[in-house]
């Protein structure tokens, strides 16, 4: 405690008094302000006399709408501000991660597209299946977001009294969700079809056309595209299991009702399903489904014909269910658009999509396209090319919306359940298995999409692992949960949310 120490009182009459004080204090200022008005008067006399001001005086403009904050508020500040306060601290924790790497696996991560961290992202590595999101933004810029596909029954002539003389014909247009009712909720895929074409409301329209009979048989015509129906490259165990055989008319994946096994050829499939659904409806078909083309018939008559959901849609179902044959049929819808005379190849709509990764300045040194799905050995893209693609869009947009939901949707249903990044996450998932694990080529990991930052912008990633026995669940998911463990740590500071930014 400070010790207070005893003064003895002032005696009375030594000194000024309070009230002289006071005037004093009072009287200075006063005497400086007149002292100033003097010296001012006098340089006017000195000086040359200023000129006169001008006769009219104009008023600045007020701004249309007056500033509500100030200047340097953060509210008028770009999400930048967050993403600068953050990123320092964030690149060295992701340099921390690359070390867990091989020299045949590679990471790269950005921050609302400014580059943070990589470790051999130029290097080529088996994709997988994120290869579907080069081909979800190539589909989605070659043929557009509100592309549809359509689906038309034509017959040789108008029917007479409802009886269709000859054969009707499903004319096929590269729908790859074209679907019977019974199909989504059938079990016989793990992630069943959504946003599907209902080929049941087809059967149902002709019948509203006023047909009670056909003569001959229903014909599957799939002469959009080339009868490639599996793509090389796969491995053992997928042509017909997890793809193909896929055409321009395609029902439920090559199945119909009642046959124990997916279908080998998809056009006579998809007329025996919908011949089935005809005579549900008591339309009389004389023969029985089989492929064929309209281009046959000396003239063509439409009877019926049906639009599948836009193509976001589409991409949201392959994106979410990782879908191989609609991305393979993306791929022929592609090179239809981008080279009509090619005659819906394969090859056309890679080489289409190639042009277009050239064009967002993606290096196409290290990247093979081989197919849609990614499940050929022979595809090769780069961490850096995946990155760039993802970059061109964002969380909220078709791709990013499209992608599962870390510990909810989709592939990663069950992955990162417990994670923080849980219900945040989103991310396209690859796997390949290679057995004889001791050769090549490798085996496949991946993962690519973003994750969300509270109040705007978002951690873009793309991380490929290839390796024997990579794709071992406890190989590849200590290396998964650091990658989320690094990506989690973003942002450290301040979130666009925190700073009140408004985007």
């Amino acid at each position: 405690m400070q010790r207070l120490e005893a003064r003895a009182p002032r005696p009375r009459g030594s000194g000024p008094g309070p009230f002289i004080v006071l005037a004093i204090v009072a009287l200075v200022p006063a005497l400086v302000l007149y002292a100033m008005f003097v010296f001012a008067d006098r340089r006017v006399d000195d000086d040359t006399a200023a000129p006169p001001p001008p006769s009219t005086i104009v008023d600045p403009p007020l701004p249309d709408e007056p500033l509500r904050n100030g200047l340097l508020s953060f509210r008028r500040l770009p999400a930048v501000i967050s993403r600068d306060a953050n990123v320092d601290e964030f690149t060295p924790v992701v340099a921390g991660f690359t070390p867990e790497l091989n020299d045949r696996s590679c990471v790269a991560v950005s921050v609302d597209g400014e580059a943070v961290g990589e470790q051999n992202a130029d290097i080529a590595v088996i994709p997988a299946s994120t290869q579907k999101l080069v081909v979800a933004a190539a589909a989605l810029d070659v043929l557009g977001n509100d592309y549809t596909y359509t689906t038309r029954v034509v017959a040789p002539a108008e029917p007479v009294e409802g009886v269709v003389e000859g054969n009707l014909v499903l004319v096929g247009g590269g729908d790859p969700v074209l679907s019977s009712d019974w199909y989504p909720t059938s079990n016989l895929e793990r992630r069943p079809v959504f946003n599907e074409t209902s080929l049941d409301t087809l059967a149902d329209r002709v019948s509203e056309a006023g047909v009670t009979q056909v003569t001959g048989s229903v014909v599957g015509d799939g002469g959009r595209y080339d009868d490639e129906f599996f793509a090389p490259g796969w491995g053992n165990g997928v042509a017909g299991l997890e793809a193909g055989p896929y055409d321009a008319v395609l029902v439920n994946d090559a199945r119909v009702l009642g046959e124990d096994r997916r279908a080998d050829e998809p056009n006579s499939a998809a007329a025996r399903e919908f011949t089935r659904l005809l005579r549900d409806r008591g339309i009389v078909v004389a023969g029985e489904g089989q492929s064929g083309s309209a281009d046959s018939l000396s003239s063509l008559v439409e009877v019926a014909m049906i639009e599948s959901a836009p193509l976001t849609e589409i991409v949201d179902e392959m994106l979410t269910n990782s879908d191989n044959n609609t991305a393979e049929l993306l791929v022929k819808e592609i090179g239809v658009e981008a080279s009509p005379d090619a005659g819906g190849t394969r090859q056309a709509g890679l080489d289409a999509i190639a042009e277009r990764m050239a064009a967002w300045d993606i290096d196409m040194t290290n990247v093979v396209l081989v197919d849609g799905s990614g499940l050929s050995l022979d595809d090769r893209l780069t961490c850096s090319a995946l990155l760039t693609v993802l970059q061109r869009s964002g969380p909220t947009e078709t791709i990013g919306a499209a992608l599962p939901v870390a510990g909810e949707s989709g592939t990663l249903s069950d992955v990162f359940v417990d994670h923080p990044v849980a219900g945040h996450l989103l991310g396209k998932t690859g796997t390949l298995n290679n057995p004889p694990f001791n050769e090549d080529p490798p085996a496949v990991k991946a993962l690519a999409g973003y994750l969300p930052v509270d109040g705007g912008g978002a951690v873009e990633y793309a991380l490929v692992l290839n390796g024997p026995t990579i794709s071992d669940q406890s190989e590849y998911r200590p290396i998964w949960n650091a990658f989320a463990d690094v990506l989690a740590t973003y942002p450290s500071g301040p979130t666009p949310a925190e700073l009140g930014v408004i985007r």
